[in-house]
């Protein structure tokens, strides 16, 4: 499918629709194919306005550049970006470089809400598998190619969002076979690692009793509610402090510890280090979970 969306050719195309009655939560705001060379292509995430949007843009050749808050990489073949405006970053074409690339840009609460938890756990770049890869660039052919209701545009911003969700967060959780009975409760922590996330809210999903829930959470994926939830919070804080120059109070917020002294201490008994520590030292995280 990335093949097909080159050979449909150098493509921009802005997407403005009804919504309707409701609000859509994930809607599509521009998508395109395009090839960036010997000229000025320079964006700031500061600098797009005041309603915040999601940006996905994947690197098919050549190079572009990302600054994230204080850390700059290169942005080269296989990787996608990840960006959420407004924010503190920019990214822009070398001089001397090209950079063929194509993406999706949405808004809604939905596409925000899903697209800040693959943030904090996956960072701004990210490579993907190639069928990944290949989902994405058929939801941007068909954004380029279609003609559509909103719900129809939805349905595809929707799509590639769900693409990206489905990779990081197969990667982040233990395997899990599609009938795993807590998988919902899973889906909704790793969905909501801001939050507090209580048992009973858990339990709730499940439709269980706070004590059978309980049991069986643990009898199923080996720890305690509690412990699988603070477990999740950590390995996304360490994700962030070793990917990000997110300051140590925001990334502590970002994981829902409202208490950065508190944050500290449980993230230095999980890993036997501070988080300033961590970040300094490259980011190497054992395992969290055990005791």
């Amino acid at each position: 499918m990335l093949r097909e969306l080159i050979n449909h050719g150098v493509e921009r195309r802005a997407i403005s629709l009804p919504r309707g009655r409701f609000g859509l939560h994930v809607m599509p705001i521009n998508t395109g194919y395009e090839i960036r060379q010997n000229e000025t292509y320079d964006w700031s995430g500061r600098h797009r306005g005041r309603a915040p949007f999601v940006v996905l843009q994947h690197t098919i050749s050549g190079q572009g550049m990302l600054r994230y808050e204080r850390h700059s990489q290169a942005l080269r073949a296989g990787d996608t970006m990840l960006v959420i405006a407004p924010h503190d970053h920019r990214y822009w074409l070398p001089e001397g470089k090209s950079w063929e690339h194509f993406w999706v840009s949405m808004n809604g609460a939905e596409a925000l809400r899903i697209h800040r938890s693959i943030l904090a756990t996956a960072g701004p770049v990210l490579r993907l598998t190639q069928p990944t890869i290949d989902r994405l660039a058929a939801c941007c052919l068909r954004l380029l190619r279609g003609t559509f209701t909103a719900g129809g545009a939805s349905a595809i911003a929707y799509e590639a969002t769900m693409a990206l969700h489905d990779e990081v967060f197969a990667r982040s959780a233990p395997e899990q076979s599609v009938s795993h009975p807590m998988q919902p409760v899973i889906d909704h922590v790793l969905a909501h690692l801001e939050a507090d996330l209580p048992v009973d809210e858990l339990a709730a999903i499940s439709s269980m009793s706070r004590a059978h829930f309980s049991r069986a959470f643990k009898d199923t994926v080996g720890l305690p509610p509690a412990r699988y939830v603070l477990d999740q919070k950590l390995q996304a804080t360490a994700k962030l402090l070793a990917n990000t120059g997110l300051p140590i109070k925001e990334v502590a917020l970002s994981c829902g510890f409202a208490d950065a002294n508190y944050f500290s201490k449980v993230f230095r008994r999980a890993y036997g280090h501070s988080p300033s520590e961590h970040r300094d030292g490259g980011g190497h995280s054992p395992e969290v979970g055990r005791t």
